[in-house]
């Protein structure tokens, strides 16, 4: 017997001997409860991340389009 299929005839032989432990009624409506208010949060994050990505994508343009980075300045001296 190897010590993978003995620590699997463990294993079983203290959950089949124990008796399946008593869950509280109101568990199933608390962890739904729960869950639902995670998964809330992660949409109204996503949501808020999204808008600031358009907000600094609108600025970015915004700010490239007034002062026109890829524009040579003009020169502060005239030519000889």
């Amino acid at each position: 017997m190897s010590l993978q299929e003995r620590k699997e005839s463990t294993v079983r032989a203290v959950l089949d001997a124990a008796p399946p432990p008593v869950v509280p009624a109101e568990l199933y409506a608390e962890a739904t409860r729960r869950g639902n208010r995670v998964l809330r949060r992660r949409r109204i994050a996503r949501q808020v991340m999204w808008c600031l990505l358009c907000v600094a994508v609108v600025a970015f343009l915004v700010w490239a389009t007034m002062a026109r980075p890829w524009v040579e300045p003009p020169s502060t001296t005239t030519p000889p």
